[in-house]
């Protein structure tokens, strides 16, 4: 099996490309020769599949190919998943991004609660957000897929809730989880299948008035079980239970 990897450019069989500056350094990491191959794929809709192609000219700083046979995979999961999280700190949220990609949800988009510790804003956010979109990307590289997981910009919850709270909650299932006294196991409350959005909070949860917030766009409170779950272990847990799910 070839390497693969990801390249933001139009991939037409038959042409010959330069490869886009970081797909090239990393095929020069390998230490790849003219005439070895390598797979690439770049995540646009009317190319779903993968590419194969034949390394043509290796310089100091560039790497030149051959766009050969296009394959049409598919490799999402049947039922788009997007996760709303409360950023954990640390490289915690890092190890989200990555294993979000791998299986399978279709966006994330990071919010500051109340209770968040992470707080991000302009340039760090930005940088933080162009980090983990690179870890989104090595992270399809490796496990397959060829569209991109999307991160969105960060956001304060408030500000997220009042953007969804304009849109029809017929776009999809909306799933909140709560850590309140009576609320529905998730095997119960979700029931379709088509999209789901998941809102999750961060360490101690979301606070009354978030949660209130929530409910009123249109999102059913759910639990996972007895167990308090991590703020990065348990939107993968509602991510690996829905996508295996739906199938």
């Amino acid at each position: 099996m070839s390497a693969r990897f990801y390249a933001d450019v139009a991939l037409v069989p038959g042409t010959s490309i330069s490869l886009p500056e970081q797909t090239a350094r990393h095929v020069q990491v390998l230490r790849l020769q003219p005439g070895e191959q390598i797979t690439l794929f770049n995540g646009r809709g009317d190319t779903e599949g993968e590419f194969q192609a034949t390394v043509e000219r290796m310089g100091r700083s560039d790497v030149d190919v051959v766009i050969g046979t296009y394959t049409a995979t598919q490799q999402e999961a049947a039922r788009p998943i997007h996760l709303v999280v409360s950023m954990p700190a640390n490289d915690r949220m890092d190890w989200l991004v990555e294993k979000a990609t791998e299986l399978g949800a279709a966006s994330i988009q990071p919010v500051m609660s109340e209770r968040s510790v992470l707080r991000l804003k302009t340039e760090r956010a930005d940088k933080k957000v162009a980090h983990w979109r690179g870890i989104a990307i090595a992270a399809s590289e490796q496990c397959g897929r060829n569209r991109l997981m999307r991160v969105h910009e960060v956001a304060t919850l408030s500000d997220w809730l009042k953007k969804v709270s304009s849109v029809p909650a017929g776009d999809g299932e909306r799933l909140l989880l709560s850590l309140q006294q009576g609320t529905r196991p998730l095997m119960q409350a979700s029931v379709s299948t088509g999209a789901v959005s998941f809102l999750s909070g961060p360490e101690g949860g979301l606070s009354p008035t978030e949660e209130i917030a929530a409910l009123a766009c249109g999102f059913s409170p759910v639990t996972l079980g007895p167990r308090v779950l991590r703020a990065e272990t348990a939107p993968l847990a509602v991510l690996s239970f829905l996508s295996l799910w739906s199938g």
